[in-house]
């Protein structure tokens, strides 16, 4: 009989979970060394220190063998994480509460590359954009929905 590996969805803080709650906990009945289970996870978790992140591991109960695999914040906490701001503005129109620089969002577009539905690099970026226009950030200096009007009359070709 083959016995079906286990499942396990939890959040944790970037590049520093613990032994402790949630992981320890949930680990120990499953005999996997938890140690090391919280390693590989902080060492691929890493790129989100200072951010909740998604992480689900695989546990195989005969071999103990384990997958880990690691969700992306929403693209609206990667915004805040390089603005350095704690939250967006209450009121995007009238409240900005930082500038993205051209290359934050492409950084932001690329560490959401594997969870966004975009297809292609310009689209991505586009979805970055367009979560500024709620969140109150401007982009290279300006209204977000300027720059993505930009883009489609071909500005920023150099970027995509």
């Amino acid at each position: 009989m083959r016995t079906m590996p286990e499942k396990l969805e939890v959040l944790v803080d970037g590049g520093k979970a613990t032994p402790g709650p949630p992981l320890g906990p949930a680990l120990g009945p499953m005999g996997v060394n938890v140690i090391q289970v919280v390693n590989a996870i902080n060492e691929k978790t890493k790129a989100f220190m200072g951010m909740k992140v998604p992480v689900t591991l695989i546990v195989d109960p005969k071999t103990k063998e384990f997958e880990i695999k690691v969700g992306t914040p929403p693209t609206s906490a990667l915004i805040l994480k390089e603005l350095g701001v704690e939250k967006g503005s209450g009121s995007a129109k009238a409240t900005k509460v930082g500038n993205l620089t051209v290359e934050q969002v492409q950084k932001v577009a690329g560490m959401k590359k594997d969870s966004m539905l975009a297809k292609d690099k310009k689209a991505r970026f586009k979805e970055v954009v367009g979560t500024c226009v709620s969140m109150g950030v401007t982009v290279d200096g300006k209204d977000p929905k300027q720059v993505l009007q930009e883009i489609e009359k071909g500005g920023y070709a150099g970027l995509f």
